[in-house]
């Protein structure tokens, strides 16, 4: 820590501009508080800007009891932070921005403007008015303490704070800013990354995924160890993407691990909105004489990758009640998931034993992390985000009350 005559002088440094970064800076701002935000990308918020382009799912309407229940096994480390910043005041946030937001058929709320970009611009204008500094292409590569050491292209700069925010994201697209290089500079509190939120290999020839690149099985379900999961799937040459495996991908990662090199399979259903009994009654309709792929197709209205992909999946199935299971319960044996880089986001990084309850580092007071940087794992559907937003706010407090207290040898008013 700085000495004390010159504590109270030094700014808050905030390190990362991702989502988390950025509302820590105008949590502490908006209390009179100096902030330097230091980031290694040009311009900040580079994956917020990613997320937006699909439209940005800010969160989910659900009522809180079944939302915290979304962060499994970290619900009891969340739930403080998520209760202190909900999502009813993420949405009203968004809104105060001048970004109005709607609920979707899913329950996800989504800006109107479905763009990350105009709710960015206006936030960044906040935050310039709340007099935060940004200092834009500063890569952290040393910390001393609360001393930091950052590559600059002008070389290295130090820059010393009152108390230190890490908000340093996962390790999934390098290229926006997020590579969890961070994570060498304290090993030792560290879980490995995984990919969660993504796409997995099947044990599929690669013939077969050339050759259906690009196009998408609709309104399947994925059965696996007591969830079903309902979206789309799409095939692409690395695999299968699709909210159905996103939803799964943390129980498929751990199986994954357990199976010491073995597939994994999941249950996937073609024609979840009918019973069995009503698919095998359009089957047993249909004349034995036609082929296969012309009774799936007239009974069901299965598409030809539809069609193929029961042949590469059940390809002994003839009768209505083999094929009746395989339209219902194809097994799909998955290898592995897809490369760290690609996954929408990331579970390990900062350990829940490594910081106290206010999200402070327990080796070093006054350095305090947030976001996705700490070892938590999001379904998709706004969790993430809400997750970034809410260990944010609830870290920016603890922030706040830290430096609150009364340096050595002064008494408090």
């Amino acid at each position: 820590m700085p000495d004390t005559s010159t504590a109270r002088t030094l700014p808050i440094a905030i390190i990362g501009a991702g989502p988390a970064g950025l509302f820590a800076a105008e949590c502490l701002s908006r209390k009179g508080h100096e902030v330097h935000l230091f980031d290694h990308m040009a311009r900040p918020g580079r994956k917020f800007l990613m997320a937006g382009r699909s439209g940005l799912n800010l969160t989910h309407s659900e009522p809180l009891e079944p939302f915290l229940q979304r962060y499994g096994t970290a619900r009891d480390w969340l739930e403080p932070a998520i209760r202190h910043f909900p999502p009813e005041a993420l949405r009203l946030w968004a809104e105060g921005l001048g970004e109005p937001c709607f609920t979707g058929s899913s329950g996800r709320v989504f800006l109107k403007s479905l763009k990350a970009s105009p709710l960015l611009r206006r936030w960044l204008v906040r935050l310039q008015e709340q007099g935060v500094q940004f200092f834009p292409r500063h890569r952290l590569t040393d910390m001393q303490g609360l001393s930091l050491t950052f590559q600059t292209p002008e070389g290295p700069v130090q820059q010393t704070g009152r108390a230190v925010i890490l908000a340093l994201g996962g390790s999934s697209w390098a290229r926006l800013g997020s590579n969890g290089q961070w994570a060498s500079l304290l090993e030792q509190h560290c879980t490995p990354f995984a990919p969660s939120n993504c796409g997995f290999m099947p044990d599929w020839p690669a013939e077969f995924l050339l050759r259906h690149e690009g196009e998408t099985l609709r309104g399947v379900t994925l059965n696996f160890a007591g969830q079903t999961h309902r979206g789309d799937l799409i095939i692409t040459k690395r695999g299968l993407e699709g909210a159905p495996l996103y939803a799964l991908s943390a129980p498929l990662r751990q199986a994954l691990a357990k199976s010491g090199g073995d597939t994994v399979t999941v249950h996937l259903n073609l024609r979840p909105t009918l019973t069995q009994e009503r698919i095998l009654e359009r089957l047993a309709r249909q004349r034995l004489r036609e082929s296969r792929s012309n009774r799936l197709r007239k009974a069901l209205g299965l598409d030809r990758t539809m069609r193929e992909l029961l042949t590469q999946l059940c390809p002994d199935a003839r009768t209505p009640g083999e094929l009746t299971d395989a339209i219902t319960q194809a097994p799909l044996h998955l290898v592995a998931p897809a490369a760290l880089d690609r996954a929408i986001s990331t579970a390990g990084g900062l350990k829940q034993a490594a910081l106290d309850e206010g999200f402070m580092l327990r080796h070093q007071p006054g350095l305090f992390a947030c976001g996705e940087m700490l070892d938590w794992d999001a379904p998709t559907g706004g969790y993430l985000l809400q997750g970034c937003f809410s260990t944010a706010c609830f870290c920016a407090e603890a922030v706040h009350h830290w430096l609150s207290r009364p340096l050595p040898g002064k008494v408090a008013p």
